[in-house]
């Protein structure tokens, strides 16, 4: 948490709640949490095209709050970087809202994983094994509320679905009970990968809930992001792999725009992204404009000014 890029974060932006987007009507277009990659270069891209609402990666809550090295490295913004929510891995009531205590004055909220499925997250306790645990999950989201004084400072999760969908609604409505602000549902099981998305369920879901509902799940166009919103009913779309690939996305574009890859320089540059995530996001950005001789090329690349020379030389910017 770097006091140099913090100093600057209280905004007119901060102000907007979340909330009142959600209960605004529109479709609210959101930047899925995402380890390596949604930091704060990326979110300021994509907040040039029409993102909405930006997710910080995954943070653990245990290191964030017990170390000051993670949590310069794990947790950077600046003032346009709004509005924001934190989401943390975490199964202890108290570390967590030590640490929602830690970020309130710099984001709008923060959002508890309960959706990952990575063996190492589900061994310590995190992420999608809380879908099974709606005690925990109740406690951390009162400790929050108690602990955190600004009554406007969101407390969401974002979960998965169980194979029996009667699961998942009980524990949103006892999430809902608790004081969970909104809830973010990835329309697959802890098991499932890349099978298709259970949009049905995530609509039965919304239909059970009082509070907004955010639908995730391979969204890889703003068509797709607006279809996905009227299939479910839901309250807002968030999207993760489609805007690494295209994060001019939410804006209409069917492929990234080299004014997109330019601005990403720009920004990368300014805000001194470190080369290998410099890279990997071009590469991702790149991928359906490059032939695969020229991605060869380039994904070989390995200095921020062969980069630059390639992208000069190939697209005459």
């Amino acid at each position: 948490m770097k006091s140099d890029c913090i100093r600057n974060t209280i905004c007119q932006e901060r102000k907007r709640d979340p909330i009142e987007m959600f209960h605004s009507g529109q479709l609210v277009k959101v930047c899925a949490p995402m380890v390596r990659y949604s930091k704060l270069a990326f979110r300021t891209l994509v907040r040039r095209y029409s993102c909405d609402l930006c997710y910080t990666p995954m943070i653990v809550a245990a290191d964030f709050v017990k170390s000051i090295k993670a949590r310069d490295s794990e947790f950077t913004t600046n003032q346009g970087d709004c509005p924001l929510i934190v989401q943390f891995a975490a199964n202890d009531a108290r570390l967590l809202s030590d640490a929602a205590r830690i970020v309130c004055p710099y984001a709008n909220g923060i959002d508890i994983n309960c959706g990952c499925p990575q063996r190492w997250a589900m061994a310590e306790g995190y992420g999608a094994c809380l879908i099974n645990k709606p005690e925990v999950v109740r406690d951390m989201v009162k400790q929050v509320r108690n602990q955190v004084e600004n009554p406007r400072f969101s407390v969401s999760i974002k979960i998965r679905i169980h194979d029996d969908l009667t699961r998942t609604v009980d524990l949103c409505r006892k999430a809902e009970a608790t004081g969970v602000s909104w809830i973010t549902v990835h329309g697959r099981t802890v098991e499932e990968r890349h099978q298709p998305v259970h949009y049905e369920a995530i609509k039965i879901i919304k239909e059970n809930m009082s509070i907004p509902v955010i639908a995730n799940g391979d969204i890889r166009s703003l068509k797709e992001a607006e279809n996905v919103w009227h299939i479910t009913g839901t309250d807002g779309v968030m999207v993760a792999r489609g805007l690494l690939a295209n994060p001019a996305m939410f804006a209409g574009y069917e492929e990234t725009p080299l004014k997109c890859i330019w601005d990403w320089v720009d920004i990368a540059l300014e805000l001194g992204t470190p080369y290998m995530c410099f890279h990997q996001h071009l590469m991702y950005m790149m991928e359906k404009i490059t032939s695969r001789q020229e991605k060869r090329v380039f994904n070989a690349l390995s200095s921020t000014s062969a980069v630059l020379d390639y992208l000069t030389d190939h697209y005459g910017i």
